[in-house]
């Protein structure tokens, strides 16, 4: 599903007085990818070729993610299984067999509330490659899409993959969180500690920012149009992953449709969860994670992430405005237990 950028990182306004030391100079990186940006942020001096070098291979690993993962390419890996005849058997690349099988965890774990087979029903509510609609489909249309999804429809062994016939796989719930950690896993290797890396609204933290200061990353109140904090996370060896309905949808008769589409029922959420956000080790985790607790809503999203020992906050809609819900492990995190 389109992604929401609903995760911030604080603007970064440090001055050096000619300082040179490596340790405390904050270097910055960034360019377009995935109809977005990345940005990354770190102290430190790369080994192996140096800045030129680091920046030519983050862009090369996002490149790679983009050609296999995404929809709106239709030469990528993914495309071309979802254009592929009935009974055609792809392989597929390491870095998508790996995001397939977090997939298909996730899909189990929650019983089917996320599935990446989601996408005939993304496409027919206008959300997907395929242009928008100001209007919602027919039920028939829905029911008709909903025999297409479901993630026990793949059968992927090894790195081969079977296409049954109209599975249409739909990554963009969790190939920004994939990105993002493998450009923190190239920043691994180069050599660097302390860094932020941004993919699409998606964040990862390893140590701090110059002078021991921490990653500090801000929550935005679910509010169209407006950038107000709603709440601050440090990141430190974590990241962060939004997922929220209130810069991603249609109106139509006065009903407004959200972006995320409940892969069980075929119909846009309707629940009261604004917007929720993960801390998670990994970013793909933690991606996936927060499509999964859209679906599921402030109820089952609560309990389903105190299960798992989550850290979660949920931001849901009440008629005096906003209230906020976290998990003991959220408020863990925060309060640097």
């Amino acid at each position: 599903m389109l992604r929401i950028l609903s995760v911030l990182a604080f603007s970064l306004l440090l001055l050096f007085g000619g300082c040179d030391d490596s340790k405390n100079r904050l270097s910055v990186l960034s360019g377009p990818t995935m109809g977005t940006t990345w940005s990354v942020k770190y102290t430190g001096t790369p080994s192996d070729g140096g800045v030129q070098a680091l920046k030519a291979d983050i862009v090369a690993a996002l490149e790679q993610v983009n050609a296999q993962m995404s929809t709106y390419r239709p030469d990528s890996n993914i495309s071309r299984f979802n254009h592929a005849e009935p009974g055609a058997l792809m392989v597929l690349p390491s870095d998508l067999v790996k995001v397939l099988h977090a997939a298909f965890l996730l899909s189990e774990q929650t019983d089917g509330a996320y599935d990446v087979t989601v996408g005939p029903l993304v496409n027919l509510w206008g959300f997907g490659p395929d242009p928008e609609r100001f209007e919602p489909p027919k039920h028939s249309e829905v029911e008709a899409a909903l025999t297409r999804v479901g993630w026990q429809k793949l059968m992927l062994s090894e790195q081969q993959l079977l296409q049954p016939g109209g599975v249409y796989v739909d990554l963009s719930s969790i190939a920004k969180g994939y990105a993002v950690d493998k450009v923190a896993d190239l920043l691994d290797r180069y050599g660097l500690s302390n860094y932020l890396v941004e993919v699409g609204g998606e964040l990862r933290g390893k140590g701090s920012k110059p002078y021991k200061q921490p990653w500090r990353v801000a929550v935005e109140r679910p509010i169209a149009g407006v950038r107000e904090v709603e709440q601050v996370v440090d990141l430190k060896d974590m990241a962060v992953a939004t997922s929220g309905d209130y810069r991603n949808f249609f109106e139509s008769q006065g009903r407004l449709f959200s972006h995320t589409i409940d892969p069980r029922t075929g119909y846009p959420v309707q629940h009261k969860l604004a917007s929720v956000s993960v801390l998670h080790k990994s970013a793909m985790i933690a991606d996936g994670l927060a499509t999964a607790m859209t679906v599921l809503g402030p109820d089952e999203g609560m309990a389903f992430a105190k299960d798992h020992e989550l850290a979660v906050f949920f931001i849901v809609r009440t008629e005096k405005g906003v209230k906020e819900l976290s998990t003991p492990a959220f408020d863990a995190i925060v309060e640097g237990k």
